[in-house]
């Protein structure tokens, strides 16, 4: 079973990149996040096409993540299920050939002295008890998605540029080794473990061209997935040519069932 997660920045601009790479890749479940549409917006029939299914949570304009697999999804919910009342489209979750997967996109946080940095450690807060909720001993787990963290100073092509921002401070990577330390394992860290392997390269100052980058999308898996885990990559290819993401999608290789 192929898995991987991509943040699309806008499946919009990114639709036919999308398609293509669903035909080239073939994976069996995808994680989108930052869709940028709404539900009546999102290309399902193209989708379909390329021979997946589709279980969106949209939200106009801003995040939106979404669920892509060969095989159908059964219960499927969105959000953390909370009494939070929280617009924004950030989570969903699905069960897909008897594994729980989870695509998120956490807040960026934008600085550490912003409101959005706020409301970033309180969703991180909330996502903790939605796991505690939904793991369960019978069923698998993979979480996978934009993190808007980096774990680990190997994880950082620039540690003096980005040291006590919002992705990548103390606080964060605790949160990051809280997650693994609950039994939710780093599978890209499993097979990879060099360093200069991001996921995102800022558009700007030639950010990709120089590897300029940080690794802060993850896919975490509980151990009787990470253990069937056989190899992990970042397809870097999808961050050249026209018009890409800033993100790559990473992908992890698994012998299930």
């Amino acid at each position: 079973m192929k898995i991987a997660t991509w943040n699309l920045n806008s499946i919009r601009a990114r639709e036919v990149r999308l398609l293509d790479w669903l035909s080239r890749a073939a994976p069996d479940v995808v994680c989108l996040q930052e869709t940028k549409v709404t539900e009546e917006q999102f290309p399902f029939d193209a989708i379909k096409e390329r021979g997946y299914h589709a279980a969106v949570y949209g939200q106009k304009t801003y995040n939106g993540v979404a669920l892509l697999s060969r095989d159908s999804a059964e219960d499927v919910t969105v959000g953390f299920g909370d009494e939070v009342d929280d617009p924004q489209a950030r989570c969903i979750s699905a069960l897909i050939q008897g594994i729980r997967f989870i695509s998120v996109y956490v807040p960026n946080g934008e600085n550490v002295d912003s409101e959005k940095y706020v409301y970033k450690q309180a969703w991180l807060s909330r996502l903790f008890k939605y796991l505690e909720r939904v793991r369960t001993s019978a069923t698998p787990l993979m979480i996978s998605g934009d993190f808007n963290i980096a774990p680990h100073e190997d994880d950082v092509a620039n540690i003096e540029q980005w040291s006590g921002t919002v992705l990548f401070n103390p606080e964060m990577t605790a949160v990051m080794k809280q997650l693994q330390d609950s039994g939710l394992h780093d599978v890209f860290r499993i097979h990879q473990k060099g360093v200069g392997l991001y996921s995102w390269w800022d558009y700007r100052q030639l950010g990709f061209p120089k590897n300029q980058g940080l690794r802060i999308d993850h896919i975490l898996a509980t151990p009787d997935l990470a253990g069937r885990t056989t190899t992990a990559t970042v397809d870097r290819n999808e961050r050249k040519g026209s018009k890409p993401s800033d993100h790559a999608p990473v992908i992890a290789e698994l012998t299930w069932p």
